[in-house]
């Protein structure tokens, strides 16, 4: 697939205006505080993943609702310091996996907490543990569409709310340094991550990559493929939905999301990525932070001639150097 989008100087500069509801920071607070709770760990048991350096823990924690959430938790063995922590949100349609999948955080010495999908898990990899009990809704089979008629049913207002969460489990567990803890996500899991940089104030970094429900109306006409092209799949057989859907798809708007976040912010997307077009990507990082009291540091890498892989391990090893520095420079 050749470029697409627009070209690399005009993302650049890509700041589009958003329809976003004027209850946008009511609806995520009121969601968020009924959600979250003191105690928010329901169980933590180790678990043997048949490896000698990395130790793994099979943690529940309370979600949306005080829904039962499964997630693995790793770190490095016999560390006995506190660590900095990463919550790592997997991409759509998949699940949490088995506990040795997932390694590069805890090789790099982080304390590392793998947020199972709810409702997902059945598309590729290894399977997820943790059903949605609340997606009866009006709506396709895929995550995408469920609920898609309204903000209060959609999958993605309890997913999200489920991520924000995991922040509270991971900082609850012990050996965790709660003020230095890093949301990360690819596609999917990019989405999510960027949504807790916009609610959780206090997040100390945040690691996106090719993330899914950025620029949703343009990437709805630009993408076919994957959870867009669901969408609009579902909109060509309920012609006339279309109002609906793009209302509560605007209370999860990505870019929304970044505009609120205050935490540093680490980029990447491949500009022929047709799953998750780069006009989108580029409109959050741009419009990161601005309603912050601050600027938050922000960057991104664009690679010309991939698609959704991205850099790929390129851009891991770009991630790693950068969180490193970060951190580092939050330690107290």
């Amino acid at each position: 697939m050749p470029a697409f989008d627009l070209p690399l100087d005009t993302l650049r500069r890509h700041r589009p205006a958003l329809d976003e509801p004027a209850d946008f920071d009511a609806f995520w607070q009121a969601t968020l505080t009924s959600a979250r709770h003191p105690r928010p760990l329901l169980d933590s048991r180790p678990v043997d993943n048949g490896l000698k350096l990395v130790e793994a823990w099979d943690v529940t924690f309370r979600g949306f609702a005080g829904d039962p959430v499964r997630a693995w938790y790793t770190r490095p063995a016999g560390a006995s310091e506190l660590l900095p922590g990463v919550v790592e949100f997997a991409g759509y349609g998949r699940g949490r996996g088995l506990p040795h999948e997932r390694l590069t955080w805890a090789n790099a010495g982080y304390a590392h907490l793998l947020m199972d999908n709810r409702g997902q898990g059945d598309q590729y990899g290894s399977g997820g543990a943790t059903p949605d009990p609340h997606a009866s809704a009006p709506g396709g089979p895929g995550p995408a569409v469920r609920g898609l008629l309204d903000p209060h049913e959609y999958h993605y207002r309890r997913l999200i709310t489920d991520a924000v969460c995991a922040v509270d489990a991971l900082r609850a567990l012990p050996g965790v340094d709660p003020g230095r803890t890093a949301a990360v996500g690819n596609s999917q899991g990019g989405g999510v991550a960027l949504a807790v940089a916009g609610l959780v104030p206090d997040l100390a970094a945040a690691v996106v990559t090719a993330p899914l429900l950025c620029g949703i109306r343009r990437a709805l006409d630009l993408s076919d493929a994957g959870p867009y092209g669901e969408i609009a799949a579902y909109l060509s057989v309920h012609r006339g939905a279309e109002e609906a859907a793009y209302r509560t798809l605007s209370y999860v708007e990505g870019i929304s999301f970044a505009r609120r976040a205050h935490a540093p912010a680490h980029f990447g997307v491949g500009l022929r990525d047709t799953v998750c077009p780069p006009s989108g990507a580029h409109a959050a990082c741009n419009r990161y932070g601005e309603l912050a009291p601050h600027d938050p540091v922000r960057e991104i890498h664009s690679y010309p001639y991939n698609g959704h892989e991205g850099g790929d391990a390129t851009h891991v090893r770009r991630q790693l150097a950068w969180l490193g520095a970060v951190l580092d420079a939050s330690k107290t």
